[in-house]
């Protein structure tokens, strides 16, 4: 189980620990289609992803987006909370994609008697392409 990090210990600049996720299944994408009911046929169907110019088919967004929510929440222990979460997508993930989240912390300050951490997070696959940048705002409980 992670434990909060120490207030005292964080710096702006500050880079977390990385999150690797296995390589990505065209089953994972199914089962997420399934649990979002985004059932967009470029996400599980090779031959619909093709003919729409795609070389196969593609993670959703969403499921990158839940990758950063682990992440911020992995990494902040779990007596913090997340008061931000917001990301974009920039770029495609494809099946056999290593996915790895990183982050780093901008800004730590305090407000209303809240220690709060700015984080600058985002997926990257093992091709270096950053396709979901985002940030987080977490306040944390000591």
């Amino acid at each position: 189980m992670t434990t909060t990090p120490h207030w005292e210990e964080l710096v702006e600049g500050q880079e977390l620990p990385p999150l690797i996720k296995p390589p990505l299944t065209t089953r994972q994408l199914v089962m997420f289609a399934g649990a979002s009911y985004d059932f967009y046929e470029i996400h599980y169907d090779k031959d619909f992803a093709r003919a729409h110019g795609l070389e196969n088919v593609i993670a959703h967004g969403l499921l990158k987006m839940a990758f950063l929510g682990q992440f911020v929440t992995s990494w902040m222990g779990p007596n913090s909370e997340v008061r931000a979460l917001r990301c974009q997508y920039r770029g495609m993930d494809f099946p056999g994609d290593v996915i790895t989240v990183r982050g780093r912390i901008t800004r730590k300050y305090e407000q209303d008697g809240q220690k709060l951490i700015d984080l600058e997070v985002w997926t990257e696959n093992q091709r270096g392409e950053r396709t979901t940048p985002g940030s987080a705002t977490v306040a944390l409980v000591p």
